[in-house]
């Protein structure tokens, strides 16, 4: 075992091993009163971009397949709430859920799918609509209507940008906070 890996497992085992020791510091002892800076104010839901991240994109025929796609999805708030974090990936997929009346399988959003090019150092883009969505173990497939554009030659890291502006109503995701609270 080289010097480097050694040094990797024994910081990763004393870290595992105080682990128990730190939970319990932090159990013990005063508890302090919470401190509010600033004005509380009532939060309101603000319409979210979602960002899914995979290490491959193609499309084949009428459908988009991510391979290695990302567990979890950036999503952020644009201005004035400039807010930003995380969604797990299964959950946003129950958006395409038929069950809402407002679900995206009734009124499915459109994206930017972008994949790098490894020998050239450039992008391929693709602008398509989201259907259907299936995802096993770490590959996701949707089913695509092809706007503009092409992945071909697309062999690296793909990032897929979903459109939601302008939605007459709050999504479900909102609940698992993928919207952000913010102030009025």
């Amino acid at each position: 075992m080289n010097s480097l890996r050694f040094a990797v497992v024994m910081l990763a085992a004393s870290t595992f091993l105080g682990m128990p020791l730190a939970a319990q510091a932090q159990t013990t002892g005063a508890q302090h009163p919470t401190k509010t800076v600033g004005k509380p104010r009532q939060p309101h839901l603000v319409p979210s971009m979602i960002v899914l991240n995979a290490r491959g994109a193609k499309l084949v025929g009428q459908k988009l397949v991510l391979e290695g796609i990302s567990p979890n999805a950036i999503v952020f708030a644009d201005r004035p709430i400039r807010s930003a974090g995380h969604a797990l990936t299964a959950h946003l997929l129950e958006e395409w859920s038929a069950a809402a009346p407002d679900s995206f399988a009734k009124d499915a959003p459109s994206a930017t799918v972008s994949v790098f090019r490894k020998t050239k150092a450039d992008v391929v883009d693709a602008v398509v609509v989201l259907k259907s969505p299936k995802l096993e173990g770490d590959r996701l497939t949707f089913d695509v209507e092809i706007l503009e554009g092409d992945l071909a030659g697309g062999d690296g890291a793909a990032t897929v940008f979903l459109d939601i502006i302008n939605l007459p109503v709050t999504r479900r995701t909102s609940l698992r906070s993928a919207w952000y609270a913010g102030a009025p």
